[in-house]
């Protein structure tokens, strides 16, 4: 016997809305771009993407150090939520939440699409290997990106 019956869409092809918070935070790719510090332009307000990373950001695993305590240690640290996602345009391009929010697929990379966590660093799509320590940056000037995130 076969079950003909189809199946549901994996949750992370659901919309946004209707992942509960677990879901939520297993959509996330574990680039750590959004960690990354960013410079405002004081004139026209736009946002330019550093490498200068968080204080709590594991530069080599990409991942917050902290992340359950992280608000305690950065007080701006965001908390992505689906209203911020529509509303926030500089996160990556890459971003999963960003993609779903516009109806688009997840990367092949993305480990819930390749089962493995590592892909994302090995397509280049991760902050692994390319940012400075928070302590050690100086001016963020210095460290504008010319390559988008």
């Amino acid at each position: 016997m076969t079950d003909d019956a189809p199946r549901p869409a994996p949750f992370w092809e659901r919309p946004l809305a209707s992942l509960d918070a677990g879901e939520w935070e297993a959509l996330c790719d574990g680039c750590g771009k959004c960690c990354l510090h960013k410079a405002e332009d004081e004139d026209s307000g736009r946002i330019y993407p550093t490498n200068i990373a968080c204080r709590l950001l594991d530069r080599e695993t990409a991942r917050c150090s902290d992340y359950a305590h992280r608000k305690r240690h950065v007080p701006d640290c965001l908390q992505l939520t689906l209203a911020k996602v529509e509303d926030i345009d500089w996160l990556p391009l890459t971003c999963a939440y960003r993609l779903r929010a516009g109806g688009k697929p997840l990367f092949d990379w993305h480990y819930l699409i390749s089962g493995d966590r590592e892909a994302v660093h090995r397509a280049g799509q991760s902050v692994r290997g390319w940012t400075v320590a928070e302590a050690d940056a100086g001016p963020y000037e210095n460290h504008l990106v010319d390559f988008p995130i």
